[in-house]
């Protein structure tokens, strides 16, 4: 059985850091991409970043969060990891993990291209 599990979660005031955290078990072998979506309050849940790798590793960001999160991972484990600095209010949401094998980075960014997925955990980031 699958199990796609996020932790790390939690409130913060703007300016701070967090960080999450996503493992992927179960019988899966082919998993060569992560990413982090994200679902803010009234909005559609949004792609934040992803990690592929394939002959190294490559990383995409949205530009909202581009020079303030990083993404890492470990492939041989399904592991990967968002650390979160200088947060904002804007950036509260709930973060879901999700996985899968990319073919190329194009697909990093569209939430069909996995078929793992984690439950969500929360962050709230306050003034």
């Amino acid at each position: 059985q699958e199990q796609v599990v996020e932790s790390g979660g939690g409130s913060v005031e703007a300016g701070g850091s967090l960080e999450l955290s996503c493992v992927i078990s179960g019988s899966i072998f082919d998993i060569n991409g992560m990413a982090w979506f994200r679902q803010r309050p009234g909005n559609e849940r949004e792609f934040v970043t992803a990690i592929r790798w394939s002959g190294g590793v490559r990383t995409y960001y949205r530009d909202s969060v581009k020079g303030r999160f990083t993404i890492s991972g470990d492939n041989a484990r399904n592991t990967m990891i968002l650390q979160m600095n200088s947060l904002k209010p804007e950036d509260t949401a709930v973060y879901y993990c999700a996985g899968d094998q990319l073919w190329d980075m194009d697909e990093a960014t569209e939430q069909a291209s996995y078929d793992y997925w984690g439950q969500g955990t929360q962050v709230t980031v306050s003034l």
